[in-house]
């Protein structure tokens, strides 16, 4: 896998990764996460297209200064990577608070986006902020678990994110990789290495309690592929039916499994995207 590279963006020194060559895709990851989410996608997507992943300030080895970030910072982050690549149009794709992130800068910078991918995401956060305090508090504690005990933690976490049938097979031969390409042993060895800390928790989760673009969604004029996994209870398939029905040029494609469905069901999803992005929607 390729090595981290740093930049500085917006006064942060922002963490990525490059991997492959061809038209841009840039891979925007969700809470709780890093770039390294994308573990299942990079390789086979690198074989047609240059693969930009990167950690979100907040998360990883990019900086984390400690005040409340913004959605607006989230998206000027991303422009601003572009711009120091010097790229003026890529592929989006983004998973849960990536794909949100991924929506309103679609709808701030539209001639900067080719097509849109959004995986297992929301269009707004729940406009009662309550939800918001109960899913920090689920946060905080799942970073303090994980301190005490790292491989029961990701086995609890994992109960929301992945399908009961893969998780057990997971927990079954934690040495075997998974598509080829992970081993259970390797994914609670990556938790371990920066963690998101509870400030980091704290700070992203404002962000995502700004985001609210359901009114404004029907402004999306770019191809749009909705992921959604069939057993998702984070983000579920009614909420991205909503979503297929209010963007004009879009379209639906559910999978097995939950939220995690781009490892659980990679093969697939993979192929999923190089056909949305080699084809037309119309076609």
């Amino acid at each position: 896998m390729s090595e981290n590279l740093f930049t500085n963006v917006n006064g942060l020194k922002i963490c990525y990764k490059l991997h492959g060559k061809g038209k841009p895709v840039f891979l925007v990851h969700g809470f709780g996460t890093s770039k390294e989410f994308w573990i299942g996608q990079i390789q086979e997507l690198a074989k047609r297209y240059q693969i930009i992943y990167f950690d979100l300030r907040g998360v990883g080895k990019s900086d984390r200064p400690n005040h409340l970030y913004t959605m607006e910072m989230y998206v000027e982050d991303l422009r601003g990577l572009m711009d120091v690549l010097n790229i003026k149009k890529a592929y989006l794709v983004g998973h849960s608070f990536g794909g949100m992130i991924s929506m309103n800068f679609c709808l701030k910078y539209p001639d900067y986006v080719d097509k849109l991918i959004l995986m297992a995401t929301l269009p707004s956060w729940s406009r009662d902020l309550s939800g918001l305090e109960l899913w920090k508090k689920n946060q905080i504690e799942l970073y303090e678990a994980m301190l005490k005990n790292p491989i029961e933690t990701f086995y609890s976490k994992m109960k929301l994110r992945l399908t009961r049938k893969f998780l057990n097979s997971m927990r079954e031969d934690p040495k075997n990789k998974l598509h080829g390409i992970i081993s259970t042993e390797e994914l609670i060895e990556r938790g371990k290495v920066d963690p998101m800390k509870t400030t980091d928790i704290i700070n992203m989760a404002n962000a995502m309690g700004q985001h609210d673009t359901l009114d404004r969604l029907k402004e999306i004029k770019n191809e749009t592929l909705i992921m959604c996994g069939e057993k998702d209870r984070f983000t579920p398939k009614s909420i991205a039916n909503q979503m297929k029905e209010i963007i004009q040029n879009s379209k639906l494609k559910m999978f097995s499994g939950s939220h995690w469905f781009p490892l659980e069901n990679a093969p697939n999803v993979n192929e999923a995207i190089i056909d949305f992005l080699e084809k037309s929607i119309s076609a």
